[in-house]
């Protein structure tokens, strides 16, 4: 059986995994491993691994179907590998904190994102854990959210103005919205797996809760996208390329800082479907 090393990073989430290579075919043991270990620390992190896109593919479809991006460019002859290129004549869109993709019924389970070029400094990411978020907050308010629902619009973080320049990318983006309208997710979620309570809102997707006034949403929301942003709840990853990062999308956010430009920062991401939030 092959034995990992798992190095946690904060009290709160992360850990770096040591005594694996992500280019070999993934043994059954070490799925295990990696799946328990990603319950346990939200976040994992391999340094110095070389992926090609199919083997970052076949490395994320071991832990369940993946999703293609109906708005990011990905991978030729590998549509399940999407890539985030940004540059002066591309800028950042995921400098908020969010979770990905909570515009559709069943969010992704989680995502494995590879740094494949980087600026000479900046380009960090933040994660944030969801779970000790909510842990922290008073009972009464707990309470009160556990009975909350709230809406997560697509267009909120790919809004029109941005992506109908040409007439492809306004056909693309037409589509998407006919496909993807406004949805309904519990503004907390329990972790299927683990049984953990986590804030499941987010700057990113979240536009509104469903039983309150716009004033009393407006105000709660914003208070809840702060809290979440507290550092006790987070860790900040330099990146080296090589890196890979797998985090659990169900219990955590993240946080791209767009601090790099006019440098240029590519990334490669799958995403791996989850089930329906309650």
């Amino acid at each position: 059986m092959t034995e990992l090393s798992f190095q946690p990073l904060t009290p709160a989430l992360g850990a770096v995994v040591e005594g694996l290579r992500l280019d070999q075919p993934l043994a059954e043991t070490a799925r295990q491993q990696v799946h328990a270990a990603l319950l346990k620390h939200q976040i994992l992190f391999f340094r110095e691994q070389s992926l090609t896109p199919r083997q970052h593919r076949d490395f994320a479809a071991r832990f369940g179907d993946l999703h293609v991006h109906p708005i990011y460019p990905n991978v030729p002859d590998q549509q399940e590998i999407l890539v985030l290129d940004t540059h002066a004549d591309n800028l950042p869109d995921n400098d908020n904190w969010h979770i990905d993709v909570t515009f559709i019924e069943t969010p992704p389970l989680g995502a494995i994102l590879a740094a494949k070029q980087l600026p000479p400094t900046g380009g960090d990411t933040l994660w944030a854990s969801a779970a000790a978020a909510f842990d922290a907050l008073s009972a009464p308010l707990q309470k009160l959210l556990i009975g909350l629902t709230a809406e997560h619009d697509f267009a909120k973080s790919f809004p029109a103005s941005r992506h109908t320049l040409t007439p492809a990318a306004k056909a693309q983006w037409e589509a998407t919205r006919t496909k993807h309208p406004p949805l309904t997710h519990p503004v907390v979620r329990t972790h299927p797996e683990s049984g953990r309570k986590s804030l499941f809102v987010n700057e990113g997707f979240t536009t509104r809760i469903n039983e309150l006034s716009q004033r009393e949403s407006d105000a709660l929301l914003a208070f809840l996208f702060v809290h979440i942003a507290r550092p006790e709840f987070t860790l900040r990853w330099h990146w080296r390329e090589g890196d890979v990062a797998f985090w659990d999308n169900r219990i955590t956010q993240h946080y791209a800082v767009a601090d790099y430009l006019p440098h240029r920062r590519v990334m490669h991401r799958a995403t791996i479907l989850g089930d329906r939030p309650f």
